[in-house]
């Protein structure tokens, strides 16, 4: 056995024994294990605006908490085939939703940046060096002036490893899994943000339709009233004030007429964008409807919150918290570095590879921070205040989607009680307009009072179209307060995000 063997051997006893002491630690992780925080405590079985207001009331009504929850494509509940075909090429094509998409790509590399930690790095570096030492110095008669030297260095590798012993690298490791499930569920939460705002455009379009068809029909009675009061006029059985108030509210109306173009344009404006369309190539055929909002099932209370994906989005970010008051925790304790290297060196190359000239160097050093004025103590203090705004945050996400569930359910059923009052109060001012042109052509009242009882009309109609789209937009809240198709089996879980992405995951834009 050479020297340079017996060498290596002897000092890697007699460091073997100092690692495996400090192996024993590598277990150890110094930060507080998360506890999710624990759900509010809800004793109703039901949610109240869904038993308190209209209950035996005709109008929309909640499906059983029994019936089962809506899963997948959410939008499919409305029927609606022309909106299941644009919220198809939403997935697809959303810009908004690809960003999300790619941030949480991008989360999930933060993953295997953080894992790299857990290896050594290893660096190779041959070079060839050569010097020439001075003629003129002055030096003993035995040195050598005036010659050239030569040094190769082949490959010259080069390892140092920091291992894990207080689990500060697992903690960052489990800190960017976190960050990746919040970044999956914000995407989530980009979906059904896009995909509700599609559905709410949607039927706003079908209502400013169904309101360009009331306004054609009342410019269409309208001018009839005109051109009876100004045939009457010219008979000499009627007066000029009367066509000018019969022209007066056709031209009122016919203005309204006009104005619904605006609206409709924008709103299909809107959609196109969302579907990644640009607007001036993209039109929706005109096509008044009149919608009811079908038995949407909401579930229990108490199954809330594994729906929300903002909720799972603020559970997992309280988790990320956790992990990074972890990593303030390893910071206290002493680094421990690992280091190797070894290669060749010859001031020939003819030598170069000869066992003789071989070199190495093996070896842990320890670095412990005496004092930094409590910089670590200031950081974890830091690292703890988050996770309690974090914590607060994470509440307040919880009483916020209650809030927006109860609010949409009331405003549905809301609705749909005044579209019945609306319905009769639009029936009764049909009667009002009937009876007052009878009334007029008998010469029994005045136009003015026509014109009165054309206006009640058309107010009350355009207030029934505006409360039945806010049904239909409120049931579309609904949905979305609920979380739409989603729910918590559907995250991520930490091994998933920590996989290397495949074809599969690149789906999940969809």
């Amino acid at each position: 056995m050479s020297m340079f063997e017996r060498t290596f051997r002897s000092r890697w006893r007699l460091t073997a024994g100092g690692l495996g002491l400090l192996a024993l630690a590598a277990g150890c992780n110094v930060g507080p294990r998360f506890q999710p925080p624990a759900p509010p405590a809800i004793t109703a079985p039901n949610y109240k605006e869904s038993t308190v207001n209209f209950v035996n009331q005709p109008g929309w009504k909640v499906a059983s908490p029994q019936a089962g929850m809506i899963r997948g494509n959410w939008w499919e509940i409305f029927n609606e085939p022309e909106l299941n075909a644009l919220e198809e090429q939403l997935n697809v094509n959303n810009e908004n939703i690809k960003v999300s998409f790619e941030n949480f790509m991008a989360a999930r590399a933060t993953i295997a940046e953080a894992r790299a930690s857990y290896w050594p790095t290893i660096t190779a570096n041959p070079s060839v060096q050569g010097s020439h030492t001075s003629a003129n110095q002055i030096v003993s008669s035995t040195a050598s002036t005036g010659k050239t030297f030569g040094l190769w260095e082949v490959p010259q590798i080069e390892a140092s490893w920091i291992p894990d012993f207080w689990g500060k690298i697992r903690n960052e490791v489990h800190e960017a899994q976190y960050a990746s499930q919040v970044s999956a569920a914000d995407l989530e939460v980009e979906k059904l943000t896009e995909q509700a705002s599609l559905a709410e455009y949607y039927f706003e379009i079908r209502g400013q339709d169904m309101l360009k068809q009331i306004l054609d029909q009342t410019v269409a009675a309208d001018q009839k009233a005109l051109d009876s009061a100004q045939g009457a006029y010219d008979a000499g059985v009627g007066d000029y004030i009367s066509v000018i108030e019969a022209r007066t509210t056709l031209q009122g109306v016919q203005a309204s007429d006009v104005a619904v173009g605006l609206l409709r344009a924008q709103y299909e404006h809107a959609i196109a964008m969302l579907i990644g369309k640009v607007a001036t190539d993209f039109s929706i055929p005109e096509k008044p409807m009149i919608y009811t909002p079908p038995a949407i099932p909401t579930g229990v209370p108490s199954q809330l919150l594994e729906r929300r994906p903002d909720v799972a989005a603020a559970e997992r970010t309280l988790a990320e918290a956790n992990a990074q008051i972890g990593v303030g925790y390893g910071a206290f304790f002493p680094q421990v570095t690992i280091s190797a290297s070894g290669g060749f060196e010859s001031a020939t190359l003819e030598h170069l590879f000869d066992l003789a000239s071989g070199v190495w160097s093996f070896g842990p050093s320890v670095t412990q921070t005496i004092f930094n004025g409590w910089l670590y103590r200031a950081q974890l203090h830091q690292y703890e205040a988050m996770y309690n705004s974090d914590l607060a945050t994470y509440r307040q996400t919880v009483l916020t989607a209650f809030q927006q569930v109860e609010d949409y359910l009331v405003a549905t059923l809301n609705y749909s009680q005044q579209i019945l009052k609306e319905k009769d109060a639009v029936a009764s001012s049909q009667q009002y307009v009937d009876l007052e042109l009878e009334r007029y052509n008998l010469g029994v009242d005045p136009y003015v009072d026509v014109t009165l009882a054309q206006t009640t009309l058309l107010t009350n109609q355009a207030t029934l179209n505006a409360d039945e789209v806010s049904e239909m937009t409120s049931a579309v809240q609904l949905v979305q307060a609920l979380g739409g198709g989603w729910d918590r089996s559907q995250l991520p879980t930490p091994g998933q995000v920590s996989a290397k992405p495949t074809k599969a995951d690149y789906s999940l834009q969809r």
